[in-house]
């Protein structure tokens, strides 16, 4: 979820650096870098990586940081509050968003042209300020429908569904296959319900965001919302799915109780870990009316401008994890798929990732630049899952005006 960003005015941090150094080739310079943990494996990736740098850069010192994902907004705020930003920072569009406050190199000024040029243009985009981009996404990630063959079989289903109607009626063959099996699973819960509302608005033609304003009460919206309903109430779903977090649920999906749920590209990996015997596949997110969009989400990482000019270095750091053995064993540690063009090629002799890779051209991202955007997914995730009791109108009402709040 992305947070609200510190104005440079009140920080007074615009100018202001604190270790000297400079970028240019010969002259020793210090690299501060602040990742977020995925899982066990970034650490040592990143400490290999660091070490692998600067045994071809002796000149540049790398000073690591990772915090795990509860942590680094926190601990972010904190250093820059006392002036002691990063040089390098991997976070979500949340990294991005301090390019309003002037207080980030422009994307195309830490990495190579070269690079730059590499990177999927979509990616870019979603992340641009008044379109100018300040980060280059780091890993990249599509939804796409994880689906229980078995299942399947069992309730005479011949092929994943591809409209709302036709999941609704699939969901509600497998349901009623009885011993604890569910059609669908709909995460409402508090950790990530603005995703899985998003998967169903965008297949409505949602957005979230027109002219810098939040428009949560839409159309569009209702009609999603409406869906959703429908499906709690027809019994497709889990019980109580406002109650229901992702990661426990994929964890029952996993476990071969629940016939389809939307997953990220390291469900893979989990799956083939914790229940390889699982006879499953992945289609793209079923939509309204069957045309394809789903939701994108990527990290990015973002050079912080400070007094001194260690652009250069910045770039080189970067180039250096592009190349494309690096990045690919990046993605491949974390169960992403790559943002680049080349990592993408690369990718695509794994059949798994295909769904996912297809699915890039046509991926919606949140507006997650928008400062208002940290308070309003915030909105989803509390309110949402009331349409179990209460009306879809209700809900959108209350989640606009939280959105609409002053943060």
């Amino acid at each position: 979820m992305a947070v609200a960003v510190v104005t440079a005015a009140a920080l007074g941090l615009a100018g202001c650096g604190s270790d000297s150094g400079s970028g240019g080739d010969g002259e020793n310079v210090s690299l501060e870098l602040l990742v977020p943990l995925y899982g066990d494996k970034t650490k040592p990736y990143w400490e290999q990586l660091v070490k692998d740098f600067e045994a071809e850069n002796s000149n540049i010192d790398v000073k690591l940081e990772t915090q795990s994902w509860d942590d680094i907004y926190t601990v972010l705020d904190t250093k820059i509050q006392n002036n002691k930003a990063p040089d390098i920072l991997e976070l979500d569009a949340a990294g991005p968003a301090y390019g309003s406050e002037d207080l980030l190199y422009k994307a195309e000024e830490i990495v190579s042209p070269e690079t730059y040029a590499d990177i999927e243009p979509s990616f870019i985009d979603s992340a641009k300020i008044d379109g100018v981009a300040y980060g280059v996404p780091s890993v990249a990630s599509t939804r796409a429908l994880f689906y229980n063959k078995t299942l399947f079989q069992q309730a005479g289903i011949s092929a994943p569904p591809k409209t709302w109607d036709e999941l609704l009626d699939a969901a509600k063959k497998i349901s009623a296959l009885g011993n604890g099996v569910y059609g669908y699973g709909m995460p409402l819960g508090s950790e990530e319900a603005q995703a899985e509302t998003s998967i169903w608005a965008y297949g409505a033609g949602a957005s979230w965001e027109k002219d810098g304003k939040m428009t949560i009460e839409t159309p569009e919206a209702k009609e999603a919302l409406t869906f959703m309903q429908r499906m709690i109430k027809e019994g497709a779903t889990q019980p109580n799915p406002g109650a229901t977090d992702r990661t426990p649920l994929l964890d029952v999906f996993i476990q071969g109780k629940i016939g389809m749920i939307e997953g990220l590209p390291p469900i893979v990996g989990q799956i083939n870990e914790k229940n390889p015997d699982l006879d499953w596949e992945i289609a793209p997110s079923p939509t309204k009316d069957g045309q394809p969009v789903t939701l994108g989400v990527a990290d990015y990482f973002v050079g912080f401008n400070k007094d001194e000019d260690k652009q250069d270095a910045i770039a080189k750091f970067l180039d250096f994890f592009y190349q494309q053995e690096n990045y690919v064993k990046f993605n491949d540690n974390e169960g992403f798929i790559p943002a680049t063009k080349s990592g993408a090629e690369a990718a695509a002799a794994k059949p798994e990732l295909k769904t996912f890779l297809e699915s890039l051209p046509d991926a919606k991202f949140y507006p997650a630049t928008n400062p208002a955007w940290g308070q309003t997914s915030g909105a989803f995730k509390s309110d949402v899952g009331q349409i179990e009791t209460k009306s879809v109108d209700e809900v959108l009402k209350s989640i606009q005006a939280k959105a609409d709040a002053e943060g």
